[in-house]
């Protein structure tokens, strides 16, 4: 456009400003450098742009270079696909929507009934409670990022569910078995395939293969692997009262080294028929994502205390605890003992059971630590640690006898400050509605 206006609208005042520029004769020597510079410039123009600065002083010994005029349109073409191809080249199907934040970034998740928190590789999820049974209300909670994910897979779902009975998140996977995901799922014989209520049943009737264990222990697992790229876990099972009454947590993974782990663990149910401690060693292991440490443990074939006490004895300042079922001596030892080295612990126990004599409750409130009882009339249902404000421990692993010598349960623990932020805030909900215990000491 710039040619063709200076070829058919030469501006008189522009060639009249340059003629008298140029005919003044020089009466020293900066008047003179100042017009050879002022002849440099137009040069520079004219060559760029074909505009004659000078009056046609350039343009009578110097034509424009034919280059110019299709340098502009030239550039264009090749900008244009550059800026439109990233949008087609990320099909949501296969790419869940936190790509799009920057690695690094912390991102707060809006959730009328729950709180979510993502970064990077991970997402995590809190229920937050409500004190109803009116199942209208259990709405807009931790199911949803969890239906919209089982929208999202096209190729395979692997499911380990301990329990199921919300309506959202089965209809989501019969939704995927029929249009054509690989859907397979393993559960618990008496509180899976066997309990009262449960929406397995329509899975079954739909044509999805599942395996129950078949035993006397639990397969106490609730995670899911889609499209072989993320896994989702946590203490949350798919249930109404788990995704909407419970204190609980869902961790969301983008890693290939967390789906290996998880997926060698569930081939080795489903396939092999395989639960417990008849379950083969291995599948447990160590890595770094994205800079972060991470561990994945599977009980009860694997040594799961020991990574846990190992975590708490590294402690130096704080350690801080939600649980569900806290019976097991040896981790309960290692909580005392860094309180006796001075480390600042809080925690918070499920109610019911805290008070009997495996519970490991009376005996941290009577030997003075912070410890308080939930005050959800539901479940506080939490498997967790929080390690100087940056290790956090979760998963289905209740801090149990069965749950070290008999169940199926799977066990994270992840350094990362800000996952261990958001878990704080979870405590610190769950610890602001506690009460101090009111047992009598020895």
């Amino acid at each position: 456009m710039s040619n063709k206006k200076s070829n058919t609208k030469p501006s008189a005042s522009k060639s009249s400003g340059s003629k008298n520029s140029s005919s003044k004769k020089p009466t020293n020597p900066l008047a003179a450098l100042l017009g050879a510079l002022i002849l440099v410039i137009a040069a520079i123009v004219y060559v760029i742009t074909g505009v004659d600065l000078t009056g046609g002083q350039l343009s009578a010994t110097t034509p424009p270079p034919a280059a110019t005029v299709t340098a502009a349109p030239t550039v264009t073409a090749t900008r244009l696909p550059v800026l439109r191809t990233p949008a087609p080249t990320v099909p949501p199907a296969t790419v869940p929507p936190a790509t799009a934040a920057p690695s690094g970034a912390v991102e707060t998740i809006s959730l009328p009934n729950g709180f979510g928190t993502r970064k990077g590789f991970w997402e995590v999820y809190f229920v937050n409670p409500i004190r109803s049974t009116d199942t209208s209300l259990f709405v807009d909670g931790i199911s949803v990022p969890l239906v919209q994910a089982i929208g999202r897979t096209r190729r395979t779902l692997d499911i380990a569910a301990f329990e199921m009975n919300e309506p959202t998140v089965t209809q989501a996977i019969l939704d995927a078995h029929r249009r054509g995901v690989r859907v397979r799922m393993v559960t618990d014989n008496e509180h899976g395939t066997g309990a009262s209520g449960t929406t397995i049943t329509q899975l079954i009737e739909a044509g999805i293969p599942v395996v129950d264990d078949n035993r006397g222990g639990l397969m106490h697992n609730k995670f899911m692997i889609m499209d072989g790229q993320t896994v989702w876990m946590g203490a949350t099972n798919f249930t109404r009262n788990g995704m909407y009454r419970n204190n609980n947590n869902m961790v969301m993974l983008r890693s290939p080294q967390a789906v290996a782990f998880y997926q060698a663990e569930f081939d080795e149910m489903f396939v092999d028929k395989r639960f417990g401690t008849t379950s083969p060693r291995g599948n447990s292991g160590s890595f770094v994502q994205d800079g972060t440490p991470v561990q994945v443990w599977f009980a009860s074939e694997d040594d799961v205390v020991t990574p846990i006490v190992n975590a708490i004895r590294s402690a130096r300042r704080n350690v801080r605890f939600m649980a569900f079922s806290f019976t097991q001596e040896e981790i309960g030892a290692a909580v005392k003992e860094a309180a006796a080295r001075g480390v600042k612990v809080e925690g918070v126990f499920e109610r019911t059971g805290s008070e009997t004599a495996a519970s490991e409750m009376p005996k941290m409130f009577c030997a003075g630590l912070a410890v308080r009882q939930d005050g959800n009339p539901s479940t506080m249902h939490h498997k967790v640690f929080i390690i100087d404000d940056q290790t956090v421990i979760t998963g289905s692993f209740n801090f149990s006898a069965n749950a070290v010598r008999t169940n199926d349960e799977n066990l994270l623990i992840m350094t990362d400050r800000d996952f261990a932020r958001a878990f704080n805030e979870e405590f610190d909900r769950v610890w602001a509605q506690g009460r101090t215990p009111t047992i009598a000491c020895p």
